[in-house]
């Protein structure tokens, strides 16, 4: 967190202890222990006055907490983590605990399908209710954050053996546009641990970086991110059937995340460097392929 956010983290770091524990007070929980700190938020395990599991979750960009639970709320009606309560002054929020208990469930049938499902239903209420929401745009992301990055790191790191393949990409990146008839709220971060399962062995999705933008960015992460190397291929044609977005659409995607997530493993010494480029590989070949 503190590499992300820098210094003014380690102050925040300090305080957590105290502000989660007056906004238990508030509302009259126990507090258990911590689940997780994440690069952008602490999370504790609580329960309530009916001793019900509960997750209390402190964010350190009041920003991204504004963001997130817009879009939870959203989205509210079993398809995510439901919001039980939320401190405005402390950028804290009382979440369910999906499953009983952190990480959800193992109860996983039809995984693919059960998310790429999940997702969809997101996708079509976001898309409904596009006037009620005050979120980042993906356009900006991309033209501010993430062709930048791209660019800077395409041409200052040792890529070696996959130069050659990072090039062709980079050069691939000018014809990738969105489509606003696709514009809906995204999820954002549709890595396998942000989406847990409930008792009854429905998805939930939780954790979004949320935006306003084209839904075939959020099959992309889904299918290059949600178990890296892993069933690629099966993800990408579950998201075009799913969302009735064509392959050969969501795959510029894929390949666009796919380019910027090895050029960051690269960077930063990520030992899944390799697989990355082996997903990279796999996308590079079928466009060279024609496959639909």
């Amino acid at each position: 967190m503190i590499a992300h956010y820098g210094p003014k983290a380690e102050g925040w770091l300090d305080a957590v202890p105290s502000v989660l524990g007056q906004v238990a007070d508030r509302w009259s929980l126990s507090l258990e222990g911590y689940h997780d700190a994440g690069h952008a938020s602490v999370i504790a395990t609580a329960s309530d006055l009916d001793e019900r599991p509960r997750l209390l979750k402190a964010w350190v960009d009041p920003a991204r907490y504004r963001n997130e639970i817009q879009a939870l709320r959203l989205w509210a009606g079993g398809m995510t983590v439901d919001v039980i309560e939320t401190a405005d002054d402390q950028a804290v929020a009382l979440l369910e605990m999906i499953g009983g208990r952190p990480g959800g469930s193992d109860w996983r049938v039809r995984e693919t399908q059960m998310v790429a499902g999940a997702l969809h239903g997101l996708h079509l209420r976001g898309r409904s209710r596009p006037s009620t929401v005050s979120l980042p745009l993906l356009s900006d992301y991309l033209r501010c954050e993430v062709l930048p990055r791209i660019e800077k790191r395409a041409l200052n790191l040792d890529l070696g053996p996959w130069r050659s393949l990072v090039d062709d990409e980079v050069q691939a990146l000018a014809g990738l546009h969105e489509d606003p008839g696709r514009s809906t709220v995204l999820h954002g971060d549709l890595y396998r641990e942000n989406v847990p399962f409930d008792i009854k062995g429905h998805p939930r999705l939780i954790d979004p970086v949320p935006m306003v933008g084209d839904a075939a960015f959020d099959w992309a992460f889904w299918t290059v991110y949600y178990e890296l190397g892993r069933e690629t291929s099966q993800r990408l044609a579950t998201a075009a059937r799913i969302s009735r977005i064509p392959v050969p659409v969501i795959a510029p995607w894929c390949r666009l995340l796919s380019v910027d997530g090895l050029l960051y493993y690269v960077d930063t010494g990520d030992p899944r460097a390799p697989q990355m480029a082996e997903v990279l590989s796999f996308l590079s070949a079928r466009e060279a392929r024609g496959d639909v």
